[in-house]
């Protein structure tokens, strides 16, 4: 079993920095502003040889029961209790505050070894602070800069003690960037070249706009209350992956900030926030846009759904509050109407209507994510299309340009994920839009392929005589 580290201490001492030190890339949120971090996040920390699982938390705050703060604290309370050790950081420049005080003492209560780091002591600036750090009765503090990654030495001499030689080998320096590093178009190239066999995780984003129920639908799929939750809009700040299995498939479930329409980003922290979820969109392979099911498909969502497509991602709609809708039926025909007309590039998207407050109908969503992504991974055969494009043409003669017909001569799949044709023709600029809308819809219905966003590529066909 892997060791476990999780990283406490008062919001704004560079928790959330050290954290991306140690899994050695940008993986959490940052910025000045305190209480960035208000979900647990974990990932896979080394240094050197030493390799172990590490949690990422909000920041220590004494608040009263129910509050915001009192559920980000319970969050950090059960990453303190899967720990094998606690960093307990203090920013060495500021110095001891009398909330540092009040969570050392908390710590001293419970059954874990704790490790006092005092952070931010690059130079002289937090030499005072570290000395005044020994009055929290947690032992000799560790003098570290998360930020410019001085003191990591120590922080290994000192974890190498604790952790378990069968934790794991060290990752090899030159080992394949993971799925968060590598660009979404190199894995799926990567993807292609190999057949699925379902031994790769399946990375599942859940988007939308904010107080969807996103996070709410997170934790009924996984069975936990494993993303914060609550009546307040935009909790959620950050991209959240969590490893899960379904049905024995490995998933990355993604949790992510809410989406508002870009004129009304003005922070910079929510410019933060909407890029990571914009970059878990670029990442996944199914997305998942959860909607209010009592005003579905606003503008904001149109233009979250049209991002999901343009970024050639597997899309399932997710109609959440459906039990607070009176009339479904009407409910229903409005927004298949909606769809028809405003996302005709992916006609026939999956929806599936749901509560995730009280559970109902949660367990139709997942078997359409995983019909949605079977659909995304299909080829087909090179005959079967030339057959398909013979038929689609004799029925609807391409139309002429200048006084001259466009002739389509072959059709061949170039790639899946999503399914991805080229078309050789005569002339490829003489094409209209209309006439590639009406081949992209007959190839959808004549291979079942609804709600997948297809790539038509027109190449002008080769003239065997050009050389002659």
């Amino acid at each position: 079993m892997s060791f476990t580290l999780a990283i406490v201490g008062r919001p704004n001492v560079g928790k959330s920095t050290l954290f991306n030190r140690l899994v050695g890339k940008r993986q959490a949120l940052v910025d000045d502003t305190p209480g960035v971090t208000r979900d647990r996040r974990e990932g896979e920390g080394r240094i050197g040889p030493l390799h172990f699982r590490v949690i990422d938390t909000a920041g220590l705050e004494d608040a009263a029961a129910g509050s915001l703060e009192a559920r980000m604290r319970q969050q950090t309370d059960l990453a303190v209790a899967a720990a094998d050790l606690v960093l307990f950081l203090i920013d060495a420049r500021a110095g001891l505050t009398p909330l540092d005080r009040h969570f050392a003492r908390w710590l001293r209560r419970q059954p874990k070894p704790v490790l006092l780091v005092a952070n931010k002591c690059e130079g002289r600036a937090g030499e005072a602070g570290r000395h005044e750090a020994f009055a929290l009765g947690l032992g000799e503090p560790l003098a570290l800069s998360a930020e410019h990654g001085e003191g990591i030495s120590d922080l290994f001499d000192a974890l190498a003690e604790r952790v378990d030689a069968a934790a794991g080998p060290a990752v090899a320096a030159d080992e394949e960037p993971d799925a968060d590093e590598a660009p979404a178009e190199a894995e799926d190239e990567a993807a292609d070249a190999a057949e699925d066999d379902g031994s790769r995780p399946l990375r599942l984003a859940i988007v939308g706009r904010p107080n969807v129920g996103k996070s709410t639908l997170a934790n009924r799929l996984l069975g936990e209350e494993r993303m914060l939750t609550g009546p307040e809009a935009g909790l959620t700040r950050d991209s959240i992956t969590v490893p899960w299995d379904y049905a024995g498939r490995p998933i990355h479930l993604v949790d992510t900030a809410g989406l508002r329409r870009q004129a009304r980003v003005a922070a910079k922290l929510e410019k933060l926030s909407v890029a990571e979820t914009l970059r878990a969109i670029r990442l996944a392979q199914v997305v998942v846009l959860v909607l209010d099911g009592q005003m579905p498909l606003e503008k904001q969502d149109l233009t979250i759904a049209a991002h999901v497509v343009e970024e050639g991602r597997a899309l399932v709609l997710a109609l959440n509050k459906w039990d607070l809708v009176s009339d479904r039926a009407a409910m229903l025909q409005k927004l298949e109407a909606r769809l028809e007309s405003a996302l005709p590039q992916v006609r026939g998207v999956p929806v599936v209507t749901l509560s995730a407050q009280t559970g109902r109908h949660v367990e139709r969503l997942l078997p359409a994510v995983m019909a949605a992504y079977e659909r995304w991974n299909r080829r087909v055969a090179t005959p079967l299309l030339n057959r398909w494009l013979a038929g689609a043409t004799e029925r609807h003669p391409p139309p002429a340009v200048q006084g001259r017909r466009v002739r389509l001569r072959y059709a061949t799949q170039v790639k899946a994920r999503p399914p991805t044709f080229a078309l050789f023709c005569s002339r490829p600029l003489g094409l209209p839009e209309s006439y590639l809308r009406y081949l992209a819809s007959s190839l959808r219905e004549t291979f079942d392929l609804p709600g997948v966003p297809l790539r038509l590529h027109l190449r002008k066909g080769h003239n065997p005589y050009v050389d002659e």
